[in-house]
């Protein structure tokens, strides 16, 4: 006999296996239905919010010291003993530099023994003189008297005279020889050479030894600076210097300081762009070509470096703020599209000046195309002057759904 319980078994399994085609077949015919219908639009879209705009011109710069001094020689001769390294701290009036000073001393030595011999001549002159006055007014007196010729008066008067002028003279030769000895000496002076303020040595060119010569040109031996305050030389595109101004704020990082920001004001805008590298080498490297050489301005502003994290020659990113909005109605840059009458062009020529461009707003499921007014902007948003308000959708992009439900990006 069979079985019940392996009957019974055996129907469940194949209720089931009937079960699984017919689930199979529904679902098919469903994809079947659902693939022929067109797909339902989908959006990529963002929340208008609100937060700080700000419109910025971005530009590379360089650091220096707000105040340095370089330290020359001005007298030839051989380097002594440098008593400074780069890096030292030097104080105003702290020994720097030795050179050989012989040939120096050795003129002022002359220089003095010269104003000695002339110091004797004139007590010689004034003896002379005082022996021709005397004779000049016995032979007056004589003359007075008819004791003596009017020659011989006139004589005694002719050698006093000349006895005064060689005193004048030698007077005059103790001035010029007191002159060039005091030049003397200031070069004998020269020969050690003085710090002129204080701060820190950032560079030494002069080597013990080395041989100056000053006769032409000042050797530059070392340079001292203040390294407590910077000044960033940026280099600006002409396209853009006409939006700064003196007394705006810039900002700027370092590679050397990753994620500090610096702060500080223009100081100067100067009037005229700075020779290219190229030409300060004396035209060794090739130039652009007529019409498409790049034109920089150099523009510069100061920060404190209280804690010299900031050392000369490093190179700055730097962000001028021509225009801030703390709290705005912002709108992503990606949703922006010309509004058809050439405004949308000028974005990039002018990014303080308000605009007019259109939007796609996502109201009830539908996108609706709206024209809005902007302001300021800086690399991510605008600033929404007219026809936004906080909390709508905007339309980023369109994308086909795969499962034929719209999608929020919020």
């Amino acid at each position: 006999m069979a079985d019940p319980a392996g009957g019974a078994s055996g129907a469940a399994r194949r209720w089931r296996v009937r079960a699984g085609w017919i689930l199979l077949a529904l679902a098919a015919a469903a994809t079947a239905v659902w693939a022929g219908r067109p797909a339902s639009p989908a959006y990529e879209v963002a929340r208008v919010e609100r937060g700080p705009v700000r419109a910025t011109v971005h530009a590379l710069g360089t650091l220096r010291p707000r105040h340095y001094v370089d330290v020359g020689a001005q007298v030839s001769g051989q380097i002594q003993k440098i008593h400074v390294q780069p890096g030292d701290t030097v104080s105003p009036g702290q020994l720097l530099v030795e050179i050989d000073a012989s040939v120096q001393q050795a003129t002022v030595d002359a220089g003095r023994a010269s104003l000695d011999a002339l110091h004797a001549q004139l007590d010689e002159a004034h003896a002379a003189a005082g022996l021709a006055r005397a004779d000049a007014g016995r032979h007056r007196r004589l003359l007075r008297a008819g004791a003596t010729p009017a020659q011989q008066a006139d004589a005694a008067r002719a050698g006093l005279l000349a006895a005064e002028a060689t005193v004048r003279r030698i007077e005059a030769d103790i001035r010029r020889t007191r002159a060039s000895l005091q030049g003397d000496e200031a070069l004998l002076g020269y020969s050690r050479i003085y710090a002129p303020i204080a701060g820190t040595v950032v560079s030494l060119e002069a080597r013990p030894g080395q041989t100056l010569n000053a006769t032409y040109q000042t050797p530059n031996l070392l340079r001292i600076a203040d390294l407590s305050a910077m000044t960033v030389w940026t280099q600006v595109s002409e396209a853009d210097v006409a939006r700064l101004r003196v007394g705006m704020e810039a900002v700027f990082t370092t590679l050397a300081q990753d994620g500090r920001q610096w702060r500080g004001t223009v100081r100067q805008v100067l009037p005229m762009p700075q020779p290219e590298p190229a030409e300060s080498m004396g035209g060794g490297a090739a130039q652009p070509a007529a019409g498409a050489k790049a034109v920089f301005y150099t523009v510069l502003f100061d920060v404190p470096n209280t804690d010299r994290a900031l050392l000369p020659r490093m190179s700055a990113q730097v962000a001028f703020v021509t225009r801030q909005v703390e709290d705005a109605v912002r709108v992503p840059l990606a949703a922006l599209r010309p509004a058809g009458d050439g405004a949308g062009a000028g974005m990039d020529r002018d990014a303080d000046a308000a605009r007019t461009y259109r939007v796609r707003v996502l109201e009830d499921g539908r996108a609706v195309q709206r024209t809005v007014r902007i302001g300021a902007r800086d690399r991510r948003a605008a600033e929404v002057l007219e026809g936004l308000a906080e909390g709508e959708l905007l339309i980023l992009g369109d994308r086909a759904a795969q499962d034929g439900m719209p999608r929020f990006v919020l």
